[in-house]
C-alpha cells in the first residue's frame, strides 16, 4: 500500500495487540529533525553575518573616507617622497658630488621631461604653427650654410667635408623618384637638426663631456655582462668572440624588453619623434618609426606603427625603410663598443642619423599622397603583450637568440666567402701578373673618392675605402672589427707600415670612419627587411620589394652624410704633451710624440731612431 506522498506504509495485523512501527513514519520524522537542525544553521549564520557587519563597518568608513580624500591623500604622499628624494639628493651631492653625477643627470632629466610635457601640453600648437612657414625654413638654412662655411674655413679639410655633404644631397636629388615634388622643408629641417646635434656633440665642451660620460656609463653597464656568460661559458670568454660579443646582445635585448615593458622607450620615442614632427613637417606615424630605429632594430621598430603600415603612403614605407637601413639596433651598439669602438660617436651617431635619413628620403621619395595620418592623436604607439617585468626581461633574452645566431651566421658565412672570393681572386690574378689583387683592393679604389670627400686625408682613403667596401657588401661588423683592430695598433704604437700596409689611421679618419659604418644598409641586410615587414603587413609584400633597393641606397647616402657631418664639426683635440711622454712608446711612429717634441724644441728631431733618443736624452 502507498500514501498520496508514495511513501510506502507497512501492513500490520493487531490481532494479538503486538504491532509493528511503521518505517514511513520514522523518515517523516528524520525530515522533520534536518529541517529543524537546517533552521538553527541558518540563524547561527545571521548572527556570524552580523558580527562579521559590526566588524567590518569600521573598514569601510575608513575605505570610505581614502576614497573620498584620495587627491589629498595622493598629494600628501607624493610630496613626503619628494621631500625624501630632495634631502637624499642634497646629502649625495654635499658627500661627494663626483660620486653623484649620475644621479644628478637623471634628475635633470626628470626634471627637463616633465617643462618638456608641460610646453608641449599648453603651447604645443603654437610652437606647431611656428615652423609651418617653408620660407622661414629657407632662411634657417641660409643662415646654416653662412655658420659652416664660419666654422670650416679655418681647415681645408673640414670644407671637404662639407663639399662631402652637397655632393650626396646632389646625387640624392637626380635619383629623385619625384624631382619635381620635392618638399625641402624637411630636407633642409632635418640637415639642420642634425648639424646641431653633432655641433652639440662634438664641438661643444658641455656636449662633449656629457657623451663622453654616457659612453663610459653604457660601458661600465656593458660590463655586467660578464658576470652572466662567465658563469655559462668560464674561461672561454676572454678569448673567443662568440663568448665576448654576442652575449652582449642577449643582455642588451633583455634590457631594451624591459624598458619597453615599463613604458620609458615608448615615452622617449614620442618625445624625439613630436620635435621631428613639428620641425620637418613630417606624419606621425613615420616619425615614431624612424624615432625607435635610434634604439631599437629595423625590423622592431615597425612594430610601435604596426596597426598603421596597411594605410601608409609609399613614401612613408620608404621613411620607415630608410631609417632602418641608416641606424644601427642598441643591442648590436653594444658589441660594437666591446670591440673597442669610441662609445659616444657610436651613440651621437645614431641619434644624428635620425633627422637626417627623414630628410634624405623625402629627397629620395617625395611625398606625392595624401597621408591618412595627419594627426598624432588617433596613433598610439604599440606595446608588449607581457604581464610582468620578469616575463619581459626572459622575453627579451629569448627573442635575442635568433639575433646572436643569425649574427654568428652571417659572420661564419661571410668570413668564408671573403677568403674564397680572395682566393680566387688572387689566382686570376696571377694568371696576369697580380696575384696580391683581393676584395678589400677592389673597393679600396673604387670607393676612394667618397672617402676623401667624406674628409679623410688622401693617403689614408684607401684604407677607409675598404673598410666601407665592407660594410656595403658583407656586414658592419666585419667593418668595425678592422676599425677596432686599426685603433689598437695606433694605440699601442705599432709601425703606421709593415710590409707596405697600413697598420692604423688618425683619430680624425676614426671617428669619421664610425659614423660612415654607423648603419645596416648592406646587402646581407636586404632579406632581413622585406621579411620583416612581409610579416609585419603582409598586403604590402609588393610595395616592400619594389622600394628596397632604393631605401638600401638611400640609407648608405645617409651614413656617408652623416660621416660628412663629423668631418665637418670633428678638429682633433689638444695634445696633452705631459701625458704623452709619460704613457707613449718611444718610436719614430708614434704621430703625437713627434707633434710633442717638434713643439717642444721648434725643428724636426724625431726623424729616426737616433734622434728619438735624443728626444729621450733631452727630455
Amino acid at each position: 500500500m502507498t500514501e498520496a506522498s508514495g511513501m510506502p506504509c507497512n501492513v500490520v495485523s493487531h490481532a494479538n495487540e503486538n504491532g509493528e512501527d511503521n518505517k514511513g513514519f520514522e523518515m517523516q520524522e528524520d525530515v522533520v529533525s534536518f529541517d529543524s537542525r537546517s533552521s538553527i544553521k541558518k540563524e547561527k549564520l545571521k548572527k556570524g553575518l552580523g558580527c562579521l557587519r559590526k566588524v567590518s563597518k569600521p573598514i569601510n568608513a575608513i575605505e570610505d573616507y581614502f576614497k573620498a580624500h584620495s587627491k589629498t591623500i595622493k598629494y600628501i604622499v607624493l610630496g613626503l617622497l619628494g621631500a625624501g628624494y630632495v634631502a637624499y639628493f642634497i646629502t649625495a651631492c654635499v658627500l661627494d658630488f663626483e660620486r653623484a653625477i649620475a644621479l644628478v643627470v637623471l634628475t635633470s632629466l626628470a626634471v627637463v621631461s616633465k617643462a618638456y610635457d608641460l610646453v608641449k601640453k599648453y603651447k604645443g600648437e603654437s610652437i606647431t604653427k611656428c615652423f609651418i612657414p617653408a620660407q622661414r625654413c629657407f632662411n634657417s638654412f641660409r643662415g646654416w650654410i653662412i655658420g659652416v662655411f664660419v666654422i670650416v674655413v679655418k681647415r681645408p679639410e673640414q670644407l671637404i667635408s662639407f663639399g662631402g655633404v652637397c655632393m650626396f644631397i646632389l646625387v640624392i636629388f637626380l635619383f629623385s623618384a619625384h624631382r619635381k615634388s620635392v618638399a625641402w622643408r624637411p630636407v633642409f629641417w632635418g640637415l639642420g637638426l642634425q648639424f646641431c646635434i653633432g655641433l652639440f656633440v662634438i664641438r661643444t665642451e658641455p656636449g662633449l663631456i656629457a657623451f663622453q660620460w654616457l659612453g663610459e656609463q653604457v660601458q661600465i653597464f656593458l660590463n655586467y655582462t660578464k658576470s652572466g656568460s662567465e658563469f655559462v661559458f668560464g674561461p672561454l670568454t676572454s678569448d673567443i668572440f662568440a663568448f665576448q660579443a654576442l652575449p652582449i646582445v642577449i643582455f642588451f635585448s633583455s634590457v631594451m624588453s624591459v624598458l619597453y615593458f615599463l613604458g620609458i622607450m615608448q615615452w622617449l620615442i614620442i618625445k624625439i619623434a613630436w620635435v621631428m614632427q613639428i620641425t620637418m613637417g613630417t606624419s606621425p606615424t613615420e616619425t615614431l618609426s624612424v624615432a625607435g630605429n635610434i634604439f631599437v632594430g629595423q625590423t622592431e621598430a615597425p612594430l610601435l606603427i604596426r596597426p598603421y603600415l596597411e594605410n601608409m603612403t609609399k613614401s612613408e614605407v620608404h621613411a620607415v625603410m630608410v631609417g632602418g637601413f641608416a641606424t644601427i639596433a642598441g643591442s648590436v651598439m653594444g658589441a660594437f663598443i666591446s670591440f673597442g669602438i669610441d662609445a659616444s660617436s657610436l651613440i651621437s651617431a645614431s641619434v644624428m642619423a635620425a633627422p637626417c635619413a627623414l630628410a634624405v628620403s623625402k629627397l629620395s621619395y617625395p611625398e606625392v599622397e595624401e597621408s591618412p595620418f595627419k594627426s598624432e592623436e588617433n596613433i598610439k604607439v604599440a606595446c608588449g603583450d607581457e604581464k610582468n617585468i620578469l616575463e619581459a626581461a626572459s622575453s627579451g633574452a629569448s627573442a635575442s637568440i635568433s639575433l646572436v645566431a643569425n649574427i654568428a651566421a652571417n659572420l661564419i658565412a661571410f668570413l668564408a666567402i671573403l677568403a674564397f672570393i680572395n682566393a680566387s681572386l688572387g689566382w686570376l690574378g696571377g694568371l696576369v701578373g697580380y696575384p696580391s689583387i683581393t676584395f678589400e683592393m677592389i673597393c679600396s679604389y673604387v670607393f676612394m673618392p667618397v672617402a676623401f670627400m667624406m674628409g679623410i686625408p688622401f693617403e689614408e682613403s684607401f684604407t677607409v675605402a675598404e673598410l666601407i667596401g665592407t660594410k656595403l657588401f658583407l656586414n658592419e661588423f666585419l667593418a668595425y672589427e678592422k676599425l677596432s683592430a686599426m685603433k689598437k695598433n695606433r694605440v699601442n704604437g705599432l709601425d703606421e707600415f709593415i710590409d707596405d700596409k697600413r697598420q692604423w689611421i688618425s683619430v680624425r679618419s676614426e671617428i669619421i670612419s664610425t659614423y660612415a659604418l654607423c648603419g645596416f644598409a648592406n646587402f646581407s641586410s636586404l632579406g632581413i627587411v622585406i621579411g620583416g615587414l612581409s610579416s609585419i603587413c603582409p598586403p604590402r609584400r609588393g610595395l616592400v620589394s619594389s622600394l628596397v633597393l632604393r631605401a638600401l641606397f638611400t640609407g648608405t647616402c645617409v651614413t656617408l652624410v652623416n660621416a660628412c657631418v663629423a668631418g665637418i664639426l670633428f678638429v682633433p683635440p689638444g695634445l696633452d704633451c705631459l701625458d704623452v711622454f709619460n704613457t707613449s712608446p718611444f718610436n719614430t711612429t708614434n704621430s703625437d710624440l713627434k707633434t710633442c717634441c717638434n713643439n717642444l724644441f721648434g725643428r724636426e728631431l724625431c726623424h729616426d731612431g737616433y734622434t728619438v733618443s735624443t728626444c729621450m736624452q733631452c727630455l
